[in-house]
C-alpha cells in the first residue's frame, strides 16, 4: 500500500475510471439500437426486448459475488483478465445471436465478465491509496463514470447509423481490448502476498449470517434493491417510451443524456451536503420526495392519456435528482456496521440488492406498452416500500443533534 502522502497520478485515475466505465458503455450504448436488434433477431415485443438491458444486471450481481473473494485469493490482475475474457466471448455471442434467448445469454455473460473490472478497480484503489487521497481518487473516478451514461446513447446512435447495431458490440470489444492491454502493461499487482486469503464457499454463509445481525444493513440493502429496480424499469423501457410512445427517434440520445445529467448533479451535490446534514437525513428526505413525486404523477394521470413531453421530462428530472441522494448514501449506511467484513459484505449486499431489482424491473416493465403510467406507479410503490422499511428498521435517531448519528 502506498503512503497517504503519495499523490495519485492522472494515468492511474484514468485507468480505474476506464475499467468501471465499460459497464456503463455496454448498458447504455445499445439503448438507441434495441428496436433494430429486435427486428434483426425476430423479437418484436418491446416489453420482452427490455430484457436486453435488465439481464446484464443479473450477470453483474452474480459475478461480483465471486470475483471479489477470488481476487483476495488469486490476486487482482488475474481476475480482471478472466473477466475480460468472459466479456469478449459474451460479446461475440451477442453479435451472432439468432434469437432473443441466445442474445440474453450473451448479455448475462457480459455482465458476469464486466463485474470483475468493476469490482476489482475499487479493490485496487483501496490497496494502493488510503485516507484523503483514496477519497479524492474515488471522487474523480465517480465523476468520470457519471459522464459515460450521458454520452453513451449518443455514441450508440452514431455507430448504429454508420455500422448497424452489430457495430456497437464491435466498438465495445475494441474499447475492452484497449483497456485490457493498458491494464496489463501499466498496472502492477496491488494485493500484497501476505494478505492473500484462501477462497472458501463457507465465507458466504459466515458473511450472510453476520450481515443479518444488523437491521439497518438489511433494510438499506433492501431499499437499494427496490430503488435500483424501479430505475431499471426506466432504463430498460426508455427506448420504447421516448421513441415509440413519444416519437423521439432522432432526439432520444439527447433526452436520455439530459436526464442522466440530473443524476450526476445530485450525486455531486450529495458529496458536499452529506457532511452538513448527514447521510440518513438526506437519503430519507430524498426517499420521501421520490415517493411523493411518483405517486403524485400516478394519481394525477390515473386513467388518462400520457401528458405532454415537457410534463413527463419535468417529473423524471426531479425524480432522478432524488436518486443521487439515495444510491450512495444507502450503500454507505448499509456498509457502516459491517466494516469488519467490508469485502465480502459489499459483495453480498450488492448481490442481494441487484437480484432483488431484476424481478421488479421485469414485472413493472411488462405493463409499459401503450402508456408510461405503469412506470410511475412502479416507482411510487417501490419508493413507498422503501420509506416504510427505513422507518421500521432504522437503528439510530433520524434527526439527532449528535454528530455521530447524522454523519
Amino acid at each position: 500500500m502506498q503512503s497517504e502522502q503519495v499523490k495519485p497520478n492522472f494515468e492511474f485515475v484514468a485507468l480505474m475510471a476506464s475499467l468501471m466505465s465499460i459497464v456503463a458503455l455496454t448498458i447504455d450504448a445499445i439503448l438507441p439500437a434495441i428496436a433494430d436488434i429486435g427486428v434483426s433477431i425476430h423479437s418484436l415485443d418491446p416489453t420482452r426486448n427490455q430484457l436486453l438491458v435488465t439481464m446484464i444486471f443479473l450477470g453483474l450481481g452474480v459475478g461480483q459475488l465471486f470475483f471479489g473473494p477470488l481476487s483476495d485469493s488469486l490476486g487482482r490482475k488475474p481476475i480482471v483478465y478472466f473477466g475480460f475474457i468472459i466479456f469478449l466471448i459474451a460479446s461475440v455471442i451477442c453479435i451472432v445471436a439468432p434469437n432473443l434467448e441466445i442474445m440474453l445469454v450473451g448479455r448475462v455473460l457480459q455482465g458476469v465478465g464486466l463485474s470483475a473490472p468493476r469490482t476489482i478497480s475499487i479493490s485496487i484503489i483501496r490497496d494502493t491509496y488510503r485516507g484523503d487521497y483514496m477519497a479524492k481518487i474515488m471522487s474523480f473516478v465517480t465523476a468520470f463514470f457519471i459522464l459515460v451514461p450521458i454520452v453513451a446513447p449518443a455514441i450508440g446512435k452514431a455507430i448504429l447509423d454508420i455500422m448497424g447495431w452489430q457495430g456497437i458490440f464491435y466498438i465495445q470489444l475494441f474499447f475492452a481490448l484497449v483497456v485490457g492491454i493498458w491494464f496489463w502493461k501499466r498496472q502492477e499487482e496491488t494485493l500484497n502476498p501476505i494478505f492473500k486469503v484462501p477462497f472458501s464457499l463457507s465465507v458466504f454463509m459466515t458473511g450472510t449470517k453476520e450481515i443479518m445481525r444488523y437491521k439497518e444493513t438489511v433494510s438499506c440493502t433492501l431499499i437499494s434493491g427496490l430503488i435500483t429496480g424501479s430505475f431499471l424499469v426506466y432504463l430498460s423501457s426508455a427506448q420504447h417510451v421516448f421513441e415509440d410512445l413519444y416519437g423521439l427517434t432522432e432526439t432520444f440520445p439527447y433526452v436520455f443524456a439530459g436526464l442522466a445529467f440530473s443524476v450526476g448533479i445530485s450525486t455531486l451535490m450529495n458529496g458536499t451536503l452529506v457532511l452538513r446534514f448527514g447521510m440518513r437525513n438526506l437519503s430519507f428526505l430524498a426517499l420521501v420526495m421520490f415517493t411523493t413525486l411518483a405517486l403524485g404523477y400516478s394519481l394525477v394521470f390515473w386513467n388518462s392519456e400520457d401528458p405532454g413531453l415537457g410534463v413527463l421530462l419535468t417529473f423524471l428530472f426531479l425524480l432522478f435528482l432524488c436518486l443521487g441522494f439515495i444510491w450512495g448514501n444507502m450503500r454507505s449506511i448499509a456498509m457502516e456496521p459491517i466494516g469488519h467484513i467490508a469485502g465480502i459484505g459489499a459483495a453480498i449486499t450488492g448481490f442481494i440488492s441487484t437480484i432483488l431489482s431484476i424481478p421488479i424491473s421485469i414485472f413493472v416493465g411488462s405493463f409499459i406498452e401503450d402508456s408510461v403510467w405503469a412506470l410511475f406507479a412502479g416507482l411510487g410503490f417501490c419508493g413507498l416500500l422503501s420509506v416504510l422499511l427505513f422507518l421500521a428498521f432504522k437503528t439510530r435517531p433520524l434527526f439527532a443533534n449528535n454528530h455521530a448519528y447524522t454523519n
